[in-house]
């Protein structure tokens, strides 16, 4: 696999990190290329992208091409969307525009993805689509799940304002085929994101990371949102944390009536909570800036996996219900 023209398709913030972190490693061996829109995509036009890291003496900052309507790109190698998995479906089209018969697609995504069961062999639901992650099918039929390459990110980032993203740390990434390959396409693409000074982990049962940080995710970002709480106050709060642990108990009956295979128990991941401190989910980020939530392919899509699997998720279905109609309130104003 040839990787010269790479689009980061939604440069928010991990997508941002992606592309400034591919951009400064490859040098001109890469084009590198990001859509954005709004301030961000004024300000990446304007002074490039600037990487702010705990750590690092100094920021990275970084130049790139920037546009808000991808048909002004060319076909590319590679395209890593940063989009959240509940705006995917509004940019089937424009990810159409960008691909050429052995382009490969990276979705860095939480929860649940929309390629979920292509060639899944454990489940017993190979093929079947989401419409609740891809309401009219255009992401299975304009991108295709064939080409994608799955991602799961342990990175906390933040566009802390336009053109600038800081990160809590040097983060992992997870990828993996659907099938479950270790393909050469998996291998060329984890070799350069390695030179790029991107940590990944390829894997051959990329659905077990998806479910293990699901697990967190399910819980973490909609209680986050409900309650306004940083990390570490929300988890100090036993209350609540018994909450948290009920829907990681949900989300890991779900994953394991599905074939995933949990490394860890919820007490593991509660334990290992006691160590995030004053961290601000996604979601609340999204709520104190009025965006709309990523609930279905979090916790919506437990409930809805669920029903499927004949898996009771009584703490997620309320979760659920209570986001949701935050969600509806907040864009209300």
């Amino acid at each position: 696999m040839t990787i010269r023209d790479i689009c980061i398709y939604g440069a928010g913030a991990l997508g941002g990190a992606f592309a400034a972190k591919i951009a400064n490693g490859l040098g001109e061996d890469a084009t590198v290329s990001v859509v954005a829109r709004g301030a961000h995509l004024a300000a990446i036009r304007e002074k490039g992208l600037t990487i702010v890291t705990p750590g690092h003496e100094a920021p990275l900052d970084v130049q790139v091409a920037a546009t808000g309507d991808p048909r002004e790109l060319p076909a590319q190698d590679l395209v890593i969307t940063g989009l959240k998995g509940h705006q995917l479906a509004d940019a089937a089209e424009g990810l159409a525009r960008l691909l050429k018969p052995s382009t490969r697609v990276i979705n860095i995504l939480n929860g649940i993805p929309w390629w979920y069961f292509h060639r899944d062999q454990t489940s017993g639901h190979a093929e079947r689509q989401l419409p609740e992650l891809d309401p009219q099918g255009k992401l299975w039929s304009l991108v295709g799940p064939q080409r994608v390459i799955g991602c799961v990110a342990y990175q906390g980032a933040e566009v802390i304002e336009p053109g600038t993203v800081q990160l809590n740390g040097e983060g992992r990434f997870h990828l993996g085929e659907p099938s479950g390959e270790m393909s050469a396409d998996l291998a060329a693409i984890s070799e350069l994101l390695g030179r790029a000074d991107i940590t990944i982990l390829p894997t051959d049962r990329i659905r077990d990371a998806i479910w293990t940080k699901l697990m967190g995710n399910a819980a973490y970002n909609p209680i986050s949102a409900l309650t306004r709480a940083l990390m570490d106050n929300m988890m100090e709060n036993r209350a609540v944390a018994a909450q948290v642990a009920k829907v990681m108990g949900e989300t890991k009956a779900v994953g394991e009536a599905l074939g995933a295979v949990f490394k860890e128990d919820v007490d593991a991941q509660i334990n290992r909570a006691g160590g995030f401190g004053p961290v601000r989910t996604s979601m609340l980020q999204d709520l104190l800036a009025g965006k709309a939530l990523e609930i279905i392919p979090l916790t919506g899509m437990v409930v809805t996996l669920g029903k499927l699997t004949g898996v009771p998720t009584p703490t997620c279905e309320t979760v659920l219900a209570l986001t949701t109609q935050l969600d509806r309130e907040n864009l209300r104003k």
